[in-house]
């Protein structure tokens, strides 16, 4: 294998906060270092929801000048899906991008699908429905400012306009283009003929480009010549799901759950799964590296938590996390439960408050405690962690005998072990940073560092253990299982 003395630097863009993390490989071994850490807040502007990226991309120069006396092997940037960019004429960007919370997007899904029905949409695309999509994003940005959209020439996703000021080139890396819900699963190709029969401009996206392309050099401008000059700037799966399962082991009987403010969970398969069980199920055919497609399902994470604690804080009680999760395990078991996925909880004034309202339309006593939401929404998780699960071996027709659980969400023990408990199979934790690693793990397979994706996610393996959790008492859970389908269907009653 060859070996690189130059470090990778990547940026790991999350819905709260911002990373860069530097990474050396070495005999084998990936060893890594954060350099720069920064919040990402949304901001209101005219009533609407919007990603403040100028803030974004004065960290990410901030962290290029930390470095500027190092030669870099490549760089990378990874972030969330359905969120994008508008270039003008001048490729300068037309406005910040809307945040994928923002309510303009409500009704506009099902405005869609009464005219262009959900077979024809999901046949060419293979992606779930979801109000966030890029899609629906366009058709809300059509109504709503015309002529924003008219004088836009050029799309691009959240990672790809920060890779556009690195390097000046325009294109949109595979893997997050799928979350836009425009393209053709099977193709791989912009779906021009949906975006037309839309009225949306079929010539807006930008030209898609596999993970593990360079895309160019970093720029001058911020290289000063200097030792970063020439630096290689790589698109890794600048979707952070894809860059995280691109990081882990894949195993069969093995599916992969992402998890943080999203849990996304799913399989590697080498081609799409378009059926009517899937697109009755909603499950999603993004985009994976080294031409893989993640069959997955995205269901509402640590969001509902994040929220609540979030609440909590503004009105002066302040948890800490791991003592919170600790209050939690204390608590009587299954007090109350709630459908993650239900739309009050996508972005509710008050979380704690949404999670009365289910428990009320349910006929369920509310959680009365900070601790006892917490655990509220964990077992919660779990449940619907089991249904998604045995979903997806129906789907694949493959047996699923662990999961493998990845990203920030994977230090949650107590969520692990429920997990395992709940859908009765074992659980690998681990590693908590799949995202930033499976950038880095790009990068090092495009300058050549590593031969194969396999060899890059053995050296990933090697590097990072994980932590075993066993199921336990799967009886009891198996008893609630009932109990918590019962409150979903009651929900939508």
């Amino acid at each position: 294998m060859p070996e690189t003395s130059k470090p990778y630097l990547a940026f790991d863009l999350g819905a709260e906060s911002g990373r860069a993390v530097l990474a050396h490989l070495h005999a084998g071994v990936i060893t890594t270092e954060e350099v720069h850490r920064f919040a990402n807040e949304p901001v209101e502007y005219e009533g609407g929801l919007q990603w403040d990226v100028p803030r974004l991309w004065f960290e990410i120069r901030k962290a290029i000048s930390h470095l500027e006396g190092s030669a870099l092997g490549g760089i990378g940037v990874d972030a969330w899906g359905v969120d994008y960019a508008l270039l003008g004429e001048h490729g300068e960007l037309l406005q910040n991008p809307y945040h994928y919370r923002d309510k303009r997007t409500d009704g506009v899904m099902d405005a869609v699908l009464a005219k262009v029905g959900k077979r024809e949409i999901y046949e060419k695309t293979g992606i779930q429905f979801m109000p966030i999509n890029t899609l629906f994003q366009l058709i809300a940005a059509k109504r709503d400012t015309p002529g924003l959209l008219n004088s836009a020439r050029k799309m691009l996703t959240i990672p790809d306009l920060f890779h556009y000021w690195l390097t000046g080139n325009a294109v949109c890396e595979f893997t997050n283009a799928t979350t836009t819900q425009m393209v053709n699963a099977r193709t791989r190709s912009w779906a021009r003929g949906l975006m037309e029969t839309l009225g949306l401009p079929s010539e807006l996206p930008a030209e898609i480009v596999e993970p593990g392309t360079v895309i160019g050099d970093l720029s001058d401008k911020l290289s000063s010549k200097g030792a970063l000059s020439g630096t290689p700037v790589i698109a890794p799966a600048s979707h952070d799901t894809g860059s995280a399962v691109a990081a882990v082991v894949a195993c069969d009987g093995t599916a992969f759950l992402s998890s943080g403010t999203w849990s996304l969970i799913g399989t590697e398969l080498d081609s799409p799964v378009i059926n009517d069980d899937s697109l009755r199920l909603n499950f999603t055919n993004e985009g994976g590296v080294c031409g893989t497609t993640r069959f997955l399902k995205n269901v509402m994470g640590l969001w509902m938590l994040q929220c609540c604690r979030h609440s909590w804080a503004h009105e002066g009680d302040v948890y800490d996390y791991h003592e919170l999760m600790e209050l939690a395990g204390r608590e009587p078991e299954f007090g109350s439960l709630v459908d993650p996925d239900d739309e009050s909880f996508l972005h509710p004034a008050n979380m704690a408050s949404a999670i009365d309202s289910f428990c009320a339309r349910t006929q369920q006593p509310r959680p009365l405690t900070p601790s006892a939401y917490a655990r509220t929404i964990l077992e919660s998780l779990a449940l619907k962690y089991r249904k998604v699960v045995n979903d997806l071996e129906r789907l694949t027709e493959r047996p699923i005998r662990q999961i493998r659980i990845i990203g920030g969400g994977s230090k949650n023990r107590l969520l692990n072990q429920f997990t395992a408990d709940a859908t009765g199979r074992r659980v690998l934790a681990g590693p908590a940073e799949a995202t930033a690693l499976g950038n880095i793990g790009m990068q090092i397979l495009a300058t050549g560092a590593a031969s194969s994706l396999a060899e890059v996610r053995a050296i990933i393996d090697r590097s990072f253990p994980t932590e075993t959790f066993e199921p336990r008492e799967t009886d009891k859970w198996e008893r609630h299982l009932t109990r918590f389908q019962h409150y979903t269907e009651l929900a939508y009653a």
